[in-house]
């Protein structure tokens, strides 16, 4: 029998404000919960020591209820992932025969058709039931450092197709009536090698072991949300539950037009007025921003005319992906004390032409929009904004492995300078929220010696408040491999802001065993 949501009610149940802060933490503790079962008992350093994951809870219609504090870039994305899914399992989507029953949890990471960001990060999602009917959706991204493609790591610096980057998955039913599809999912992991003749080096997952770990490490998470999500239902009702999520949401979306109001003032615009920004990619790529603040209903519009058109490279991203900027931003603008979720976006408008860099085909490369594109896309909301010179501007993505293993990780950098402050020094900035590898495991598990790692002095930008430093990190193999970096701001420093001086761009050098340095450019 197919299931259906229960959407919520109109209720009378009436918001008490100690009760709003009371149920704001208890949904972000179902958050954060999961994600410390999903890194207890997952087994790959990138989510159990570089903590490359997030989680979250959901509505039944899909829209953000609260998340735990991990990967910006994956917060805003997901809701869009839990949207498609319910459509398409809906009575309308192509999974409408099917339904969701108690028992199934679905996986995807299609980019541009499901909502995901890149395709390394696997989304799993987990429908919660009550009397019959899904009632919230408990999900977990987590960003695998090897799903197949051109490149171990998953994380080519020379894809020109999705195809070259790993296993696309639109929607699969990774657990049906409670039993895990372990030949189901193999066979999807797999399937890229499957194109070498077309796509020469192009592979299956070199690591799949880890890959199935992990993925049974996310369906545990969600199993843990989804007992916590009853436990809080038993306690208060599930009227009482639902009529706070949505009180949760109304006060992040008031939070959010009372800012753009303030803004709007602050700058003397008009009652419907309009600020610009732009940068532009190493490659030249263009990224432009028109915010045009209402006043009087609070709202505005994020409009990205203006912006190149999708490139001949990895450095397209999904729209999902500009969700995720553009939600980051608005709660680190909000000074009031409010878990992110869909409020934040209820006021805002969002344009991004078809075909633009940021609404690429569907057999677009994007590996790196989701890792280097998303933080320029940061950089342009905060500097329209006036709020931070530029960051780091990528994530600094390092990959490396051979038939039987891959590793992947970001490198910090440093964080802009604001009007009252000196920006950070040698952190994940952003839109990346994870961290390194301790050096004792990444040596330990990896033909790899350390030789070096510290900041990049007087990096970051002269000014009144300087920028924070970058960082330098040197590596030595010890056998045979193949390595890629997957980098931006390579090109185009970092910008100040108010006069103050851009930060020094990066480099990528190779070290030669005959003393030969050769520069590798941003990719």
């Amino acid at each position: 029998q197919q299931q259906q949501q229960q959407q919520p009610k109109v209720s009378a149940v009436e918001c008490d404000p100690i009760q709003l802060s009371i149920f704001s933490h208890r949904f972000m503790g179902i958050a954060e919960q999961m994600g410390r079962v999903l890194q207890r008992t997952s087994i790959s350093v990138n989510i159990k020591e570089r903590l490359d994951f997030s989680c979250a809870l959901f509505g039944p219609d899909g829209s953000l209820v609260a998340n735990a504090p991990h990967l910006p870039v994956h917060l805003g994305a997901m809701s869009e992932a839990v949207r498609f899914q319910v459509a398409y399992y809906g009575p309308a989507g192509e999974g409408g025969e099917q339904g969701l029953q108690e028992g199934d949890v679905l996986l995807s990471n299609h980019p541009q058709l499901a909502g995901g960001s890149h395709l390394p990060d696997i989304t799993v999602i987990t429908p919660v039931f009550s009397s019959g009917a899904v009632v919230f959706f408990v999900a977990s991204r987590g960003h695998h450092a090897d799903i197949g493609g051109i490149s171990p790591g998953s994380m080519p610096p020379s894809s020109r197709l999705l195809a070259e980057e790993g296993a696309a998955v639109v929607s699969f039913k990774l657990v049906r009536g409670g039993a895990f599809q372990e030949a189901g999912i193999t066979q999807l992991l797999m399937a890229p090698g499957q194109l070498a003749d077309q796509l020469p080096g192009c592979s299956g997952t070199r690591n799949l072991s880890d890959n199935l770990s992990d993925l049974k490490a996310q369906v545990a998470a969600n199993t843990k949300g989804i007992q916590l999500v009853q436990e809080l239902i038993a306690e208060h009702s599930l009227e009482v539950v639902q009529a706070y999520m949505r009180f949760i949401q109304a006060n992040a979306e008031d939070a959010v037009r009372e800012m753009l109001r303030d803004f709007s003032l602050a700058q003397g615009l008009p009652e419907v007025g309009t600020v610009t920004a732009a940068d532009q990619l190493d490659d030249g790529s263009p990224i432009a921003l028109a915010i045009t603040i209402n006043r009087r209903d609070g709202s505005a519009s994020f409009d990205f005319t203006g912006t190149g058109p999708e490139v001949y490279g990895n450095l397209n991203a999904p729209p999902a992906v500009a969700y995720s900027a553009i939600i980051y931003s608005l709660r680190c603008l909000v000074t009031r004390d409010i878990p992110l979720n869909q409020g934040c976006l209820a006021p805002i408008q969002v344009v991004i032409p078809e075909q633009c860099l940021l609404n690429p085909s569907p057999v677009a490369a994007v590996v790196g929009g989701n890792v280097l594109t998303s933080q320029r896309v940061t950089d342009v909301v905060l500097k329209a904004f006036g709020a931070a010179a530029a960051s780091q501007g990528c994530m600094n993505n390092f990959t490396f492995g051979d038939a039987g293993m891959g590793y992947y990780e970001t490198i910090a950098g440093g964080a802009g300078a604001g009007p009252t402050w000196h920006g950070r020094s040698g952190v994940h900035t952003h839109m990346t929220n994870t961290r390194i590898t301790d050096p004792e495991i990444f040596e330990r598990r990896y033909p790899v010696v350390l030789r070096r790692f510290s900041l990049r002095n007087g990096s970051g930008g002269a000014g009144r408040f300087n920028g924070g430093d970058g960082v330098v990190r040197e590596v030595e193999f010890l056998r045979p491999v193949t390595a890629g970096i997957l980098s931006e701001r390579r090109a185009v420093a970092p910008f100040g802001l108010c006069g103050g001086q851009p930060g020094a761009k990066g480099q990528n050098l190779l070290l030669r065993a005959d003393g030969r340095v050769v520069n590798l450019g941003g990719k």
